[in-house]
């Protein structure tokens, strides 16, 4: 397996990470066991870089990892690293109500995780969005006394802007930002990952395949689930999921002339932008995670990069990643 290292703080980690939401909610019914093989295999892969969030499921996604690691060998259990998200606020039907921030909070959220986990200590820790009510600096900094204590290893964020990242980049050292990046979300091109890289904090991308509207394998007549949440996003409706589609028609020709998949091309393609940013596939499957695990084999050269250029440029995606409300909370969007 290749090796990434999360900035100039952060943790070697395998080059491709896997996000394991997707096991537990939101992309409609889950397979428990075939979930637990899943992470087996990405384990036995070499996949180091467990990613989750204490809401997934209501904690479900956490006891999952759990259980994948209890039943796995010891060497691939001691090499595995957990990074989770906290702070989201849930209701009994599985709504969002907000996300909280606040130090104490923050430190509840960490013992509840650990003792899903089953581990003592937590790889990498963010707040999932910033709440708006507490400034970032207190966050961080209960974060940073989790660290002390030895609870957590790594400081990270998700979806953050360049002021919000480099306020709690001078109140401790910050591994890595969890934010979308793909061929078509390429917003932090513009001020987010430079100053990333200017405060040398690397890049966990998520979204890689955009819920796997660019993996090759979604298609115009297919019928969601009521509780798939894709049914609600903007890029996979009417006019916008057909505009959408045909871009990955042209990046599909892309694909077939270096005779690979379009996931892989899709995943290439980010791993190629830069030795700081580690994507994360988001496999539920065994057969889609060694699909993933295939663009590691991938080369693109400069005419290939120019190629799908021109198939996706940036911007060419229809509608918004998230809902209007939920892009409400999205400190990067700002």
């Amino acid at each position: 397996m290749q090796t990434r290292t999360l900035g100039t703080t952060g943790p070697q980690t395998s080059a491709l990470g896997l996000g394991c939401m997707g096991m537990s909610a939101l992309y409609g019914d889950t397979d428990r066991s075939e979930s637990i093989a899943t992470l087996h295999a990405a384990l036995d892969a070499g996949v180091t870089l467990l990613d989750t969030g204490d809401f997934y499921g209501m904690g479900h996604n956490e006891l999952l990892i759990n259980e994948a690691l209890r039943t796995a060998p010891a060497a691939a259990r001691e090499k595995a690293q957990i990074s989770v998200k906290f702070g989201a606020l849930r209701t009994v039907e599985g709504g969002f109500t907000g996300y909280d921030g606040r130090p104490n909070a923050v430190k509840n959220f960490a013992a509840y995780s650990l003792q899903r986990l089953g581990t003592d200590h937590i790889d990498i820790y963010r707040i999932a969005r910033v709440d708006p009510d507490v400034p970032i600096e207190e966050t961080v900094g209960a974060i940073a006394e989790l660290v002390e204590a030895g609870h957590v290893r790594h400081i990270g964020l998700s979806e953050v802007g360049a002021e919000t990242l480099r306020r709690a980049a001078a109140v401790a050292p910050i591994s890595d930002l969890q934010i979308e990046y793909s061929l078509i979300s390429r917003g932090i091109e513009e001020a987010i990952l430079p100053t990333a890289r200017e405060l040398g904090i690397g890049v966990t991308a998520y979204g890689v395949l955009s819920r796997g509207l660019i993996s090759g394998h979604f298609s115009r007549d297919r019928k969601l689930a009521a509780n798939d949440f894709r049914g609600m996003s903007p890029r996979f409706q009417g006019e916008n999921l057909d505009r959408n589609l045909d871009l990955v028609d042209a990046l599909r020709k892309i694909a077939e002339q270096k005779g690979v998949s379009v996931a892989q091309t899709a995943i290439a393609w980010v791993l190629a932008r830069g030795e700081d940013i580690v994507p994360l596939v988001g496999a539920r499957r065994r057969d889609r995670l060694t699909e993933a695990l295939g663009a590691l084999d991938v080369t693109l050269d400069s005419d290939d990069l120019s190629a799908i250029e021109r198939a996706v440029p940036p911007g060419a995606a229809a509608g918004d990643r998230y809902p209007t409300d939920q892009m409400a909370h999205l400190d990067s969007e700002r």
